[in-house]
């Protein structure tokens, strides 16, 4: 039991630091237009950079709306029919800012694929002719690059999603329903695997005791396809996370993607490194997001004794 602790423990510890003396070796024979290509301490030290430069935002944005509410308390007090108005702060987005723009981007577009894709998988599981009518059209949109799709999700969006006061942004309305265009897929297929593979002698089971079609989907389909349906959840999020990127470089909008084009851009000595930060923050909050879908599937799981990796 030890042993196995103790390799649980060291062996991430060990390929961890293989890496980081690898890339260190390498970064340092490999010299761009913009200098040497960063290592871990270059990397390390921009990482200190964003933290303190969201840090200074916050004190500007605190310290703006503080000015306000002074401003409006004096003229409160001046003129007692004067609505106060508080400007929202205009500064430009920090990394953190972007960190969030994105994970919400992309859970949005997540749960919006997931709705549509676990019933429909369902159905096609449970019914052969519901699959054998839909699956052209899987097949068909599958492979669909979401640089593809997002000319035209933006042109839709533009025409459609018309107010004087939008809840949402039109850009962020473009990147979630990019993602889940192209996230819709894996959850779709292994849904409908899932269930048309479900034991002969649960099926049989369910048609000894009649149970009713609404108690054989929540007591028998359901928790047998379990497995592959958060299999198909986890491949959806991961590629929607990388989808979601992509989509914001192309079309600029607000999140990880812009901030790694607007560093490409900028060109300074220091963007190589904090492109890097941002490369090395898009993998663990990835690898994070996988992590949290695993928990949740041990969780809902009936078999609590699976090996889930």
């Amino acid at each position: 039991m030890l042993l196995t602790t103790l390799q649980t423990l060291l062996l991430p510890l060990v390929g961890l630091l293989l890496f980081l003396a690898v890339w260190n070796g390498v970064a340092k024979s490999i010299d761009t237009s913009l200098g040497q290509f960063p290592g871990p301490a270059q990397v390390w030290t921009q990482t200190l950079t964003l933290i303190d430069e969201h840090s200074a935002q916050r004190e500007k944005a605190e310290a703006f709306y503080e000015r306000q509410e002074q401003r409006n308390a004096a003229r409160v007090a001046q003129d007692p029919t004067y609505e106060p108005k508080v400007r929202p702060f205009t500064g430009a987005p920090t990394f953190f800012d972007q960190i969030w723009t994105s994970l919400y981007t992309v859970m949005i577009g997540f749960l919006i694929a997931s709705v549509i894709a676990v019933p429909v998988g369902i159905v096609c599981g449970l019914s052969k002719s519901a699959y054998t009518a839909i699956n052209p059209l899987i097949q068909l949109f599958k492979p669909v690059s979401p640089l593809a799709w997002l000319p035209l999700v933006t042109m839709v969006v533009s025409a459609l999603y018309v107010s004087d006061d939008p809840m949402f942004s039109k850009s962020f309305v473009t990147s979630a329903f990019t993602v889940s265009l192209c996230c819709l897929w894996p959850t779709l297929i292994n849904t409908a695997v899932g269930v048309s593979n479900i034991e002969k002698d649960l099926v049989n089971v369910s048609r000894v005791l009649r149970l009713k079609p609404l108690t054989h989907l929540t007591k028998i389909v359901l928790p047998a396809s379990i497995p592959m349906i958060f299999t198909g959840l986890r491949l959806s999020l991961g590629i929607g996370w990388m989808v979601l990127i992509a989509a914001e470089m192309l079309a600029q909008n607000p999140g990880l993607g812009k901030f790694v084009w607007d560093e490409f851009q900028n060109g300074s000595s220091e963007s190589l490194a904090r492109i890097m930060v941002a490369v090395l923050t898009i993998g663990a909050i990835g690898f994070v997001l996988d992590r949290l879908m695993l928990s949740l599937q041990r969780k809902v799981s009936w078999d609590k004794n699976s090996v889930l990796r």
